[in-house]
This record gives structure tokens, sequence and C-alpha cells, in this order.
């Protein structure tokens, strides 16, 4: 620095001897704006800190976040990041009995007192319900029930309360207060601004009742003719009975409604149950599918019906023989965590169909939450009470006894409780 000094001092002493006082004047004017330019730049150049991300690869969830700031959310994630990094602490803090509990939703059926799920619900920590049968008891009683059931949850995790509220043949909830919802078929003949409007008042009856998911709409494509042969989605016009295109404008419109009215939606049955004859509810025959493929019209639809933000997936109980003839949809990793993890980045919680349904009747029922789960899933589903003990236990024996099993259940269970942060349930 001093040969620098001694330099410029030389510099301008041959220029004073040459130049005239104003035009050295000048030039050591630029001279010093210059320095004064170099040395503020070095003084306000700092190392930025790295914006916090939130990334989902495998089923694992990753934060990003600098180490001194982990106490408080940073202010410049958005909402469902918050709820992610809230969920990651709160899981990171649980048992794995816990865990596991939040991954399974344990049913009720219309007319059964809710003290009957009690016990699970109150001391092993089950996280979800689910409302089916045909309720005609209206908005005010399933209200009572539904804040009953959330007072059973006493570790401070509210519960995913959810229902089939499809319309037509598929309404468990009816009575006061709750409107007569047309078939999906119904529905797809209007315009999708009307769909979206109804959507939000079907909804808003939900949400009145306590219960904050709706496991609708089907996306499904039929593709068998006549659609009567396609016993579960045809026959029942649980479809918007139009094509690929249609139908995901429609689920769209209908999962946007249902946001507006603060409840969240689970597309099904992915990838398609359309073009299959058996009603996997009821049989495990005719239940495979030959036509559909990763790239087919029919998965096109609940692909492009992901950038209206469903809270959820439900998949198939079919076999996909063009996709993986080895496994139903629901214990396909390929369907699941390489198609709609990895490929098509979706973050929020994949839902089982009924794994009670007929079509497993074939596997043993502690292994059906553990093959679920395995391939990819998040929130086992099953109407049969009596199997969810056997579900919850099979899923906490196999996370104690294999730790890479376990971090998929750590993964799932945080997928659960961002949706439950999300929607304030989490005290």
């Amino acid at each position: 620095m001093e040969k620098l000094k001694n330099g410029q001092i030389y510099a301008v002493s041959v220029l004073k001897a040459r130049l005239g006082h104003s035009i050295l004047r000048r030039f050591i004017a630029f001279i010093i704006a210059t320095m004064v330019t170099i040395v503020f730049s070095a003084c306000s150049t700092e190392q930025r800190e790295p914006t916090p991300s939130l990334t989902s690869q495998g089923t694992s969830t990753s934060i990003h976040l600098d180490v001194k700031k982990q106490g408080v959310p940073a202010p410049h994630l958005n909402d469902q990041q918050k709820a992610a990094l809230q969920a990651s602490r709160r899981v990171s803090s649980m048992s794995v009995q816990d865990q596991a509990a939040q991954l399974v939703m344990i049913p009720l059926q219309a007319g059964t007192a809710a003290n009957t799920v009690q016990d699970d619900i109150q001391n092993r920590h089950i996280g979800s319900v689910l409302l089916f049968g045909n309720s005609t008891a209206g908005v005010a009683a399933v209200h009572a029930e539904t804040q009953t059931l959330q007072s059973y949850a006493s570790n401070g995790d509210g519960l995913l309360i959810a229902t089939d509220q499809e319309g037509g043949a598929v309404q468990h909830l009816k009575g006061p207060g709750f409107a007569q919802m047309p078939s999906a078929v119904t529905q797809g003949q209007v315009d999708t601004q009307t769909l979206r409007m109804n959507a939000r008042s079907w909804g808003a009856s939900l949400q009145s009742a306590g219960v904050n998911v709706d496991f609708a709409p089907s996306v499904d494509t039929v593709q068998t003719q006549p659609r009567s042969n396609n016993a579960a989605i045809g026959a029942l016009n649980r479809d918007f009975g139009l094509d690929a295109n249609g139908n995901s404008s429609h689920a769209s419109a209908f999962i946007q409604g249902m946001a507006d009215a603060e409840v969240s939606t689970a597309i099904k049955h992915y990838p398609g149950l359309g073009a299959v004859a058996g009603n996997t509810d009821f049989t495990n025959s005719g239940i495979t599918d030959s036509t559909t493929t990763l790239d087919g019209q029919e998965i096109s639809a609940f692909d492009a019906t992901l950038t209206a933000n469903p809270a959820m997936v439900m998949m198939s109980l079919a076999t996909y023989s063009k996709i993986d003839p080895d496994n139903p949809a629901a214990f396909s990793s390929i369907i699941m965590q390489r198609h709609l993890r990895d490929e098509k980045h979706f973050q929020g919680i994949i839902v089982s169909d009924s794994l009670s349904a007929q079509a497993l009747s074939n596997i043993a029922v502690n292994e059906l939450g553990v093959r679920f789960i395995q391939a990819g899933g998040d929130l086992v589903c099953a109407d049969a009470p009596g199997y969810i003990d056997t579900i919850l236990d099979g899923i906490i024996d196999r996370a104690q006894r294999n730790t890479d099993f376990a971090e998929q259940v750590k993964a799932s269970a945080t997928r659960v409780l961002t949706l439950k942060y999300e929607k304030n349930l989490v005290q």
C-alpha cells in the first residue's frame, strides 16, 4: 500500500510539472473518486446466505436452513414451506409409534358412536378419521360428532376428518344442511366456473360439519363401452363423463371450489379405474388394466389436475399390466415413487383406497400398511374397523426393525403433519 501511495505522489509531481493546476485538480478529484468507489464497494460486499429451500427426494423431506435460524421459520418461506418446517420439527420429537399413528385413518361408520374410536385416537394417537356409510343426520349432528372426535386428540395434533362426498351415488353425508349433490356426470355438464361455485357451497357444508377433507373428485376417464361395464366408475356415473382434458378441467374446478371453502381434496383413483370391469371394493377379478400407460390419456387427466393443488392423491387397487404387472397401484413404487413423486413432483399426501377391499384379500392384514408405505404411500385408509390396529402394529413393528423403513415412516408423517399445520390443526 505504501508503494502505491509513493507511486501516486510521484505521478502527481510529474503531472504538476507538465500540466496546469486546473487540469491537475480535476485529475486528482477523479483519482480520489475512483478510490472512494473501490473502498466502498469492498466494504459493502457481503456473502449472501442461500435462500432456504424445501425439497423432496425419494421418500425423505429435506429442509435447508442456516443453523442459527432454526428457532423460527424464515420470513421469506411460503406458507407450505413454513408448515413443512414445523412438521419436520414436530415429527422429529415423536416416538416411532406416534409417527406411525399419523399414517393411519380409522373408519367410523354412520350411526356408530364416536366413542368407539376414542381409545385409538386418545391412547394410540391415530391422527385421522374416515366418516363413511350413508348418514342422514345433517350438518349439526355431524358437527357435534366431529367436535367429540377432535376432543379425543389429546396430544395436540388435531384430526384430519374425511368423507366421500362426490355426489350422486357417492354422497356419504346428507340431511339438513347438506345439499343433494348431483352425480359427477351431471357436474360435468355445467361450465367450470359454475362447478367451482357449486363445489364451494358443498364444501362450506362440510366445513360447517367439521369435515376438513373430501375424498373427491374422481378423475377417472371411462374407456369401456358400454359405460355400465365399468362397475366402479361408469356404472355409477362417478366420472365427469368427458374426455381426459374435460375431466381434468372439471376436477380442477371442483378442487378449487372446495379449497375456497377451506376443505382439502383427494383426487382418485390414480392412475385411473376407467378401463377395468370389476369394482375393487367387492372383487379381485376383472381388475387388471391392460391399456393404461404412464404417457397415456387417462393418467394425463390426473397429472394435469395436480396443478390445482389437491392435498392428496388416492391410489387405485387395480393392477396396470403396461406399467407394473406385479403390483396393484397402491403397492407400486413405479407408479407412486418414480412417476408421481420423482417425475411429477407431487409433494402432498398419497392415500390408499380402502386396503380392506376384496381386491387385496389375499394379503396378510399386518403387511398391508407396510407394503403401501414401502412403495411410496403415506396415509393408510381402510373401511373395516377391525383392520386398523393390526395395520398400525405392522407398521410399527417394521419401523422398529428396519431403519430404512423407519425413515420412510418419518417422511410420510412429516407430509401428513404438514397438511395439519396448513389447516391449523396442530396446537
